[in-house]
């Protein structure tokens, strides 16, 4: 006997959702830390922000939270962790600006896709690679290691080539991910559809890597997978 549910766009008080907001206060605070060098606090809530991003999507999940909110605050909250880590590291001489360019540039590389996606009828966003998911996780690696390796000792100098080795494999693998992105926008337009899907009702967005891989599309769903951040 199935039971009705609220419909996930509905939903705005949620544990997943406070969570997410708490990591978007977090991102001034955070930067105002990185900014007044006091590194250890910093690292102490990029910690928590990634504590947190893992919690709120296991929570989603099993107490089957998931909500339209969610799935704009969620990616929010870490491009914005992302973004103020690049502007404090860039501001304390950590990162070359090259660094910057290159990562913001990946995330303008695949701006067009969500438009073109929407206009082929589909919704939702594209099935996230494995790629994706990979080169995020070592930019989170990257960061909080750089962090560190900005000060004197033996253990900070691991910390920093530790760090440097994360931040170039995370940008390749970034961009790589992007050629696929492009690469799978590209067959779905040569490809065409057979039998046109109803348009949902939220639009197209661009793969988001940090989702969860481990979850599969609902069978016979045309609308562009859900899963994985």
């Amino acid at each position: 006997m199935s039971t009705l549910q609220e419909a996930p766009q509905d939903r705005i008080f949620t544990v997943p959702n406070v969570l997410s907001v708490a990591r978007l206060v977090g991102v001034p605070l955070f930067l105002w830390l990185v900014l007044a060098e006091a590194d250890g606090w910093a690292i102490g809530v990029l910690v928590f922000a990634g504590l947190s991003d893992w919690l709120d999507g296991k929570l989603a999940r099993a107490l089957n939270q998931t909500s339209k909110l969610g799935t704009v605050l969620d990616p929010a909250a870490d491009r914005l962790y992302i973004l103020a880590t690049l502007i404090g590291l860039t501001i304390r001489d950590i990162i070359p600006l090259w660094l910057v360019v290159l990562l913001v540039a990946r995330e303008f590389a695949i701006l067009p896709i969500a438009p073109i996606v929407r206009r082929l009828g589909y919704g939702g966003t594209l099935p996230v690679h494995f790629i994706g998911k990979a080169g995020t996780m070592c930019l989170l690696y990257a960061f909080p290691l750089l962090l560190l390796g900005d000060h004197d000792g033996g253990a900070a100098t691991a910390a920093k080539v530790a760090g440097w080795s994360f931040a170039i494999w995370g940008t390749g693998l970034y961009w790589w991910a992007a050629v696929l992105y492009w690469t799978q926008t590209r067959q779905l337009v040569l490809a065409g559809r057979d039998s046109p899907p109803a348009p949902g009702p939220d639009a197209a967005r661009a793969p988001d890597d940090r989702r969860d891989p481990g979850a599969d599309p609902p069978a016979g769903d045309q609308k562009g997978a859900e899963t994985p951040r």
